[in-house]
């Protein structure tokens, strides 16, 4: 792609001090075509999941449309064609993942929420192989509540206090138990454990009070560093039945984190500078404060304040020589100082106001001594594309230029400011709401119906810039009296790909910033560019010529391959068979290269499929090793929206799954209810394979000692964890060795691959679900000469995504590789005149519908039936086109 660069020399009426910038061989014209040939090379992917719900509860289906963007282009990405969708707990555990093929940039699929889930926080995370070069923190990544009543007998209701206690963070915590009924489980005996981060920090055993309250206190010594974690509470009934119930903790004080940014990154001593104001409570969500500023003798300067979610701005012009001091005011009534961040004596800044609707102003700002006709440069990008571009001679303290707005794409567009080194400078953040950048739909809703059973036909017109566009969108129709949006906090296409899948860490209310475009929202969207770190690359990096590691290539297919060894050398012209055993019915064949290599790909199988690789040498002999390509699976990494973490979910979703319980037992009594859902309260804890998702060719979980990630204690280095955890092992220094066999050290396996003896410390202990030890005979003889020592298998969090196999003789394996997952299609009954059903119709979800296409003139439709029960119904239509404008339409009726 070209460079996307609007020449100075266009504004060059509203321009003081700036002049045109003309693309020639100098450095800095090097510099931007290395950015470009970088992001050429380099592009980036991002996602959005577009779900038909914004919560749930255990039975419902969650039913999503990905859409996948390529950051440098802006149009749907053809960089991967594999999407991966994963379902986690709140234990951060994988619990369901679906692989699924893309095309165009598009796919979608589902997730059956069973009975085995249990209510709680889950989250949503999507990402492609190739995203994972570049962080989770791209990664799509949402927290969803799902409630469960139909097969659950305790409800509770948790409040927190806190208090200092000497220097640490006293937690009393207050859980309320009771029935689905409302009535109180009284004077039953709760056994109890808190977690903190992972680790047990205290147990205990309580009664609940005559109105079903159990008080628990609990002290988090490290006061300095807010902790998370969960309360496990197991109740008694008076059958005997124990209840399980994990109540979150998000917070163990009612601290507030108060940060002072500047803008551009640095204070400049007497210089006017925006300073922008983050105010986090221990929760993680925004909390306004208030406060002044105060100079070292104590005279006030200035006065701030915060006026939405915790975040603000100041105009402060710090003098030469001073220091200055913030006194900030919480909401209870409580006082902290803190010293602003000191000022360079000097330097250059930059401001940008974002105010006027069809310009940015942008103004360079440069202390006294630097104004010596240095020459700056400014640039103006937005996925490695540069949309301006401009220098000026520092001659005078403060250089203005305006930049239309129209001349920038829509999202968040980053400004740098470079020295005359070409070194960057200063950087700052706005985000432009270009409406050109935007679809326009059109609804036309003559043929909805607005009554019970009625047929609800809509058809919609697409454009962009008055002309019709060819694309693909997504159709999710709710009962919105059962189903209450919240819409400030609504993830939806715009949000995820203009604004969050661009920031790094927690965005709060997204949709708060695209429900209204006034000026106010406008200011309250510019405090967060302001406030929010974001990186998809560093210039240093580009100026350096320092690119990214790419571990994980672009998936065009399912791909099986491997290397063919005999005597540990690569075996050449090798004949390799590749022969599905269950699920579908092909034999493929090819013959291996120079280096013992083969390879299997344009594969596409459904995800029970197995298969069996068989080798052999040119001469057909079969005693050959058969070592397949492994990539690991995903690590399940730290909630980043762990702000949106509710700790009473089924209270929260009380209303809205107890009107799910209705349709579960309309469906039961119609004998239609799948059987995914218990009929009779159960203890909820999960009988699983501690190591599941184990390489062991043994099986997973044969083995003679297996620990899981909970056993293992916080420590720097895993074999810090290990020592004298493992029965019949040894350690010196970081190598493990069986007692009987001190010679030959213990095989190091990590998701099925082989590492050397000393690597064990290299595996971060937080990242690992499992650890197999093989010592007897029985369980090491698979493993043949290597492990003679003993094996020690190694499983981290990625769920069940890797590969792994089983050889069962010489030249042969078995795998299991994960499939594409099938797409189911949403059901919706019909009401026509040939229609005599008379059963009740409570869906929650009315319509869903993944793939409605808007045709060469810009025309799509889609109907359904409305359901049996009056409500306000709410319509959500997102998609988009083939040159990735992005498009959004709400739309709600009464049905009566």
């Amino acid at each position: 792609m070209k460079l996307k660069i609007i020449y100075a020399l266009s504004f060059v009426a509203l321009l003081i001090g700036f002049t045109a910038f003309k693309m020639d061989d100098d450095p800095f014209s090097q510099l931007l075509q290395k950015l470009d040939d970088y992001t050429t090379k380099y592009p980036q992917e991002k996602v959005h999941l577009h779900l038909d719900k914004p919560y749930y509860a255990i039975g419902d289906d969650i039913w999503f449309k990905a859409y996948v963007m390529n950051t440098k282009t802006s149009a749907p990405s053809n960089i991967s064609k594999i999407l991966y969708v994963e379902l986690i707990n709140e234990k951060d555990s994988l619990k369901k993942l679906v692989k699924l093929p893309l095309m165009s940039g598009i796919t979608w699929g589902d997730f059956k929420l069973t009975d085995s889930l249990g209510e709680g926080n889950y989250r949503i995370r999507a990402y492609t192989n190739y995203m994972r070069n570049f962080g989770t923190e791209f990664f799509f990544d949402k927290t969803i509540k799902i409630g469960n009543s139909w097969a659950n007998k305790v409800f509770t209701k948790t409040s927190y206090t806190y208090t200092k206690e000497n220097a640490a963070d006293k937690v009393n915590a207050t859980i309320h138990f009771e029935d689905k009924n409302g009535i109180a489980y009284r004077e039953n005996e709760v056994s109890y454990e808190i977690q903190l981060d992972y680790r047990t920090v205290t147990k205990g055993k309580v009664k609940t009070s005559l109105t079903g309250d159990a008080t628990i206190s609990f002290t988090n010594s490290q006061s300095f560093q807010n902790k998370s974690g969960k309360i496990i509470a197991t109740i008694t009934l008076d059958n005997k039945q124990k209840v399980i119930k994990s109540i979150p903790i998000t917070a163990t004080s009612n601290d507030v984190d108060v940060q002072f940014m500047p803008e551009g990154g640095t204070l400049i001593e007497e210089l006017p500078q925006k300073i922008a104001i983050k105010a986090t409570n221990s929760n993680g969500k925004g909390e306004n404060v208030e406060g002044t500023i105060v100079d070292e003798a104590g005279a006030e300067v200035t006065a701030f304040s915060t006026a939405h979610l915790g975040m603000g701005n100041f105009v402060f012009n710090n003098q030469a020589g001073k220091t200055y001091t913030a006194k900030v005011k919480f909401k209870d009534g409580s006082e902290k100082s803190i010293k602003l961040p000191l000022a360079a004596k000097s330097g250059y800044a930059i401001s940008l106001n974002n105010a006027d609707t069809g310009r940015v102003v942008l103004k360079i700002m440069a202390s006294a001594d630097l104004v010596n006709g240095e020459e700056l440069k400014v640039v103006a990008q937005h996925g490695g594309n540069v949309y301006y571009v401009s220098k000026a001679k520092m001659d005078k303290q403060v250089l203005v230029a305006n930049i239309a707005k129209k001349s920038l794409p829509a999202g968040i567009v980053q400004f740098t400011l470079f020295s005359g080194s070409n070194q960057p400078i200063a950087e700052r953040l706005v985000f432009i709401n270009n409406k050109t950048d935007l679809i326009d739909l059109a609804l036309n809703t003559g043929g909805v119906s607005a009554s019970r059973k009625g047929k609800a036909a809509f058809a919609f017109d697409t454009s962009n810039e008055g002309k019709p566009v060819l694309g693909s969108f997504s159709v999710s129709v709710t009962n919105a009296t059962k189903v209450a949006p919240d819409e400030d906090n609504e993830t939806n296409i715009l949000t995820s790909l203009l604004l969050t899948s661009d920031l790094i860490g927690y965005v709060e209310k997204p949709n708060y910033y695209f429900l209204k475009d006034d000026l106010q929202t406008q200011k309250e969207l510019d405090n967060l560019m302001l406030t929010q770190g974001w990186r998809r690359f560093i210039w240093k990096n580009i100026i350096n010529n320092i690119g990214p590691n790419i571990t994980y290539k672009p998936e065009q297919s399912i791909t099986i391959s491997g290397t063919v060894t005999k005597g540990n050398k690569p075996v050449i012209g090798g004949k390799v068979m590749l022969m599905a055993t269950k699920g579908t019915m092909y034999i493929l064949d090819t013959v291996t290269n120079a280096e013992g290599k083969f390879v299997f790909d344009n594969l596409s199988f459904g995800d029970s499929t197995k298969f069996v690789v068989q080798a052999r040498t040119k001469t057909e002999r079969k005693f050959v090793d058969i070592n397949l390509d492994v990539v690991p699976g995903q690590i399940v990494t730290k909630n980043k929206n762990g702000a949106d973490i509710d700790i009473n979910v089924n209270n929260t979703l009380m209303k809205y799954i107890k009107e799910s319980d209705n349709y579960f037992n309309e469906m039961t009594r119609l004998g239609l209810l799948e059987r995914t859902i218990k009929l009779e309260e159960v203890t909820i804890t999960e009988k699983k394979n501690p190591a599941k998702n184990s390489s062991n060719l043994n099986g997973a979980g044969r083995a003679d000692f297996v620990l899981t990630a909970d056993q293992l204690s916080t420590c720097v280095t895993l074999s810090q964890c290990l020592q004298g955890r493992l029965p019949g092992v040894i350690f010196r220094g970081n190598i493990p060795y069986l007692m009987r066999s001190q010679n030959t050290p213990i095989q190091i396996i990590v998701d099925g691959m082989q590492m050397e003896a000393d690597f064990l410390d290299n595996v971060v202990p937080s990242d690992v679900e499992s650890i197999e030890l093989l010592k007897s005979i029985g369980n090491t003889a698979i493993y043949g000469s290597q492990g003679s020592g003993g094996v020690i298998i190694i499983t981290t969090k990625r769920g069940d995504g890797g590969r792994s196999y089983d050889r069962y003789a010489p030249g042969i394996v078995t795998l299991n590789p994960k499939g594409f997952s099938i797409s189911r299609e949403f059901y919706s009954p019909k009401y026509d005149a040939a229609s005599t059903s008379s059963r009740a119709d409570l869906r929650t979800t009315i319509y869903w519908n993944p793939q409605v296409v808007a045709d060469a003139t810009g025309k799509a439709k889609f109907e359904f039936y409305n359901a049996d029960e009056p409500a306000n119904y709410r319509v959500v239509i997102e998609g988009i086109d083939a040159l990735g404008h992005l498009g959004r339409k709400v739309y709600t009726y009464e049905v009566k």
